[in-house]
């Protein structure tokens, strides 16, 4: 049994960052070995193991083939005779499959590092193709290296993947997720970028293309994964963003904070005419039911329009959500009339912004 730390771990090292978790690979072992060591088996699929102390995975080496459509549509092969060369190779990136042994000896069969010197990213083989979410997985690494180039190669290989429909065989689930991941790294923007130019924009989200400059803009002003979401949505219909969210199958928060951005630049202007105009609008976001949701809009404000203008929003939602609406309806003896007042009243709270 030898084993070696592999993939992100020894990449994020050799660039001098932290690495968020260490995967581990096993040569010459069998899963009866591994049980015997304590190790704990997670997953039917792969050969997967928890060590007994620090719960890092340490997985078999193996060979996996394309027979099906989808994620799933693999079959793996797991022994002792199954060399690290072999494991790495069915990788993504040339990057992603370096080995360092536990005298720390770089294992680089692929000129990983080289790549990584020359901030190239660079598919290993056309076992590439087998699994089109790495169309998306290369854009992430360009949001997260942002200095690194996609190699001609790799990318003339995204473009034909793209163009055979090979995209059509993700779930929304997966696609949500690298998007999500790719929002929170530092340059999203770069993830559009990639994906515009092999095609998978158009196929997969063409209504960024107008925004993906904004979100780059963004990105560099806040780091707020749900927000940079939502600017993909700046001036956007509320029908927009809801089909969006059903389709790749997100989560309502997301679809919260997007709906009171998109809204926000489609009203916001007229909204500050009159009391009339602002106490409309902010009945038409539902402020006091999403009042949790301001300090984020009021963000998005501040960096889309101004500071002023976030300010004076805030003023605005605050004079709105603080209006006694239990001593309204009190007032009113028919409950015909409750609309009706709390409208008078919460344009009366609004005079001293006009």
């Amino acid at each position: 049994m030898v084993i070696y730390k592999v993939g992100g771990a020894v990449r994020d090292q050799l660039l001098g960052i932290e690495p968020q978790e260490i995967d581990w690979v096993v040569t010459g072992s069998t899963p009866e070995a591994m049980l015997a060591e304590g190790y704990k088996q997670v997953g039917k699929d792969f050969p997967v193991f928890l060590h007994p102390k620090t719960k890092e995975e340490y997985a078999l080496a193996r060979i996996e083939k394309k027979t099906n459509e989808g994620h799933r549509g693999f079959s793996c092969f797991s022994d002792p005779s199954v060399t690290l060369e072999e494991d790495l190779k069915r990788r993504d990136l040339t990057i992603n499959a370096i080995a360092e042994s536990k005298d720390g000896k770089l294992i680089d069969p692929y000129q990983g590092k080289t790549d990584l010197e020359n901030k190239v990213l660079r598919h290993i083989s056309d076992a590439f193709i087998e699994d089109p979410l790495r169309i998306l997985r290369v854009a992430r690494f360009a949001a997260r290296l942002p200095s690194f180039e996609v190699a001609p190669e790799t990318q003339k290989l995204l473009k034909s993947m793209v163009e055979n429909r090979m995209l059509s065989e993700l779930t929304p689930e997966r696609v949500w997720k690298e998007l999500e991941r790719a929002l929170s790294e530092p340059c999203p923007d770069r993830f559009f970028e990639v994906l515009q130019a092999c095609g998978a924009n158009e196929v997969l989200w063409p209504l960024f293309e107008n925004q993906i400059e904004q979100l780059g803009k963004y990105a560099r002003y806040s780091n707020d994964v749900e927000t940079r979401f939502a600017i993909l949505f700046y001036g956007q219909p509320v029908d927009v963003v809801r089909s969006f969210v059903e389709q790749w199958k997100i989560s309502k928060k997301y679809q919260a904070i997007a709906i009171i951005v998109a809204n926000g630049a489609l009203y916001l202007s007229d909204a500050s005419e009159s009391q009339e105009k602002l106490v409309k609008f902010l009945e038409k976001v539902d402020v006091k039911r999403r009042i949790y949701l301001v300090p984020q809009w009021l963000d998005v404000v501040a960096f889309s329009t101004s500071k002023k203008q976030a300010k004076w929003l805030k003023e605005a939602i605050d004079l709105f959500v603080n209006v006694d609406e239990a001593a309204v309806v009190r007032t009113c003896k028919d409950p015909k009339d409750i609309g009706p007042s709390l409208f008078e009243a919460r344009k009366r709270a609004l005079t001293s912004l006009f």
